[in-house]
């Protein structure tokens, strides 16, 4: 069999509020965007979630099936399929109200994917963050490890609790990705290039953190790689830091840097490479910002791929 990606964590129905007054409902959550983001990139995806078999239910599934994301397992293993509500500001950044049912049913390990990644509510809110850590565990000496912090206060606050969540997956990672956001809403005061290299210690080869308009930066054993911000017009800003991630691990799979034998070779990238890692993933979110709702870009959209 190919190898695969193997995405773990929620789905959700965005009803976003627009600044213009109008309302939308789209097929979103922090892992389903990562998903599609990838199959769009032409990686092939299971996608391992749960929604319920309702009318957003059936709109996930659609929006997975039009992608080419296949269900790693029977996702129907909640009463309510989640939704998360999101007013657009004038700057185009949204705000979030969840009402969210998080629970996922058995996953098969076999075959072993070549990267599995979590993120966000699915790898801190019980009782599913316990199924994904079990999971990752399993899969940890099979496949590079991808956690994306992305968290949401609003649903799971702050504080030592999240925190130690957030460390967990940490310690079970290959590579973090984290806003600044994230970083100052869970350590606030330290500063981004000290709360990264906390992170670091817990065993991860690298930490990244997005900045929005001030572009990204890498954080590694060695060298502290930063890019610029690739200039859109900005529509919203839903779904670009999964799609961020997305493109990172899709630039990572071109590289050949994916894959429990490759562990160590994160740890020793060269800076230019990193750069070129960084600027893929810039450019794939700044397409997915330039247009509403989370709509990551298809390959033939990113010039220059093969």
């Amino acid at each position: 069999m190919e190898p695969d990606v193997l995405v773990v964590g929620e789905a959700l129905v965005d009803i976003v509020n627009a600044a213009d007054g109008e309302t939308k409902e789209y097929a979103g959550g922090s892992a389903a965007n990562v998903a599609v983001a990838l199959a769009r990139l032409g990686r092939p995806v299971r996608f391992a979630t749960s929604y319920a078999d309702d009318p957003h239910g059936r709109l996930i599934a659609d929006h997975l099936e039009r992608a080419g994301v296949a269900l790693a397992c029977d996702p129907h293993a909640v009463a309510r399929t989640s939704t998360a509500e999101a007013t657009i500001g004038v700057d185009g950044a949204a705000e979030y109200e969840f009402d969210l049912e998080w629970h996922l049913n058995a996953v098969p390990v076999e075959p072993h994917p070549l990267v599995v990644h979590t993120c966000s509510l699915g790898a801190v809110l019980e009782p599913g963050a316990d199924e994904v850590v079990a999971l990752l565990e399993k899969l940890r000496e099979h496949a590079t490890v991808s956690y994306d912090v992305n968290a949401r206060p609003a649903i799971t606050g702050t504080g030592p609790d999240l925190v130690d969540r957030v460390e967990r997956m940490a310690r079970l990672a290959d590579l973090v990705k984290a806003s600044d956001e994230d970083l100052e809403a869970l350590y606030p005061r330290l500063g981004l290039v000290k709360v990264a290299r906390r992170l670091l210690s817990l065993g991860p080869a690298a930490v990244v953190v997005t900045r929005g308009a001030d572009g990204a930066m890498w954080v590694g054993p060695d060298d502290v790689v930063e890019i610029g911000p690739h200039e859109v017009e900005v529509a919203d800003t839903i779904g670009a830091g999964d799609t961020f991630g997305a493109a990172l691990l899709d630039a990572l799979w071109e590289a050949g840097r994916l894959g429990a034998d490759h562990r160590e070779e994160l740890r020793e990238l060269r800076p230019a490479e990193i750069e070129g890692l960084l600027a893929h993933a810039a450019h794939a979110a700044a397409v997915t910002v330039s247009r509403p709702g989370a709509d990551p870009p298809y390959r033939h959209e990113l010039p220059g791929l093969p």
